[in-house]
């Protein structure tokens, strides 16, 4: 089961803000493909909150987006920021992305984004939400959200 990313923020109002609030707070993040062997490969990138969707555009014909294309399966982490302060904490997303492909959707995000063209482009579908983050300086929070479920949230010290 997968969601994107207005489904999540209407179910996670709290959890939605924050991450996008952390993936706002720098321009290029970490995201986390499959390589034919199956072995992870890491690349950073930029990523857009718009019109209900979580996008991701890559240059053409680059290796993430050779890597999506055969395996749609991701692993996307917020910039943690300089220092080791993780202002907002440590935010990921995992899902799947899906090449778009139609010239409106296309057009739509060109016209508000205004990426170098060519471009390959990619709406996700969510499949986790995570955010680790510290509280009272003493414990360790972890917020895990999975479509269908509410966020769970555990601490320890």
């Amino acid at each position: 089961m997968s969601m994107n990313w207005a489904a999540f923020a209407e179910a996670e109002p709290d959890l939605a803000r924050t991450v996008e609030e952390r993936f706002g707070s720098f321009t290029h993040h970490v995201l986390a493909t499959l390589r034919r062997d199956g072995s992870p490969r890491t690349t950073c990138l930029e990523v857009r909150f718009l019109n209900g969707e979580l996008w991701l555009g890559m240059m053409p014909g680059s290796l993430k987006a050779l890597d999506l294309r055969r395996d749609p399966r991701f692993a996307l982490q917020a910039n943690p920021g300089p220092g080791t302060g993780m202002g907002g904490g440590d935010v990921r997303i995992s899902g799947r992305a899906v090449e778009v492909e139609d010239d409106r959707t296309r057009g739509a995000y060109v016209k508000e984004v205004e990426p170098p063209e060519p471009f390959h482009l990619f709406r996700t579908e969510l499949t986790e939400v995570t955010r680790t983050s510290v509280e009272d300086d003493t414990y360790l929070v972890v917020q895990v959200w999975r479509p269908g479920e509410p966020v769970r949230t555990l601490k320890r010290t």
